[in-house]
C-alpha cells in the first residue's frame, strides 16, 4: 500500500508554478529532470503528476525560489 496523503496537499504542475510565480508550468518538469533534489511525485493519474506541496515548498525556499 502506498503512503497516505492529505489530498488538499496535492499539487499539480499548473497549481506549483502558480504559487512560485513561474509562468509557464513545463518549468516545472525541467527543474524535475535537472535537480535531482527535486521531489519525487507522489502519484500520477494519467500524465498527471502530482506532488506534495510540503515537500516543493521546502525545495523551493531552500533553493531561493519562494
Amino acid at each position: 500500500m502506498g503512503r497516505k496523503v492529505e489530498v488538499e496537499l496535492l499539487v499539480d504542475a499548473v497549481e506549483i508554478a502558480a504559487r512560485l510565480g513561474v509562468k509557464r508550468p513545463q518549468v516545472i518538469h525541467d527543474w524535475r529532470r535537472r535537480h535531482e533534489e527535486f521531489p519525487q511525485p507522489v502519484a500520477q493519474f494519467g500524465g498527471v503528476r502530482v506532488w506534495l506541496w510540503p515537500e516543493i515548498e521546502e525545495w523551493a525556499r531552500s533553493t531561493n525560489r519562494l
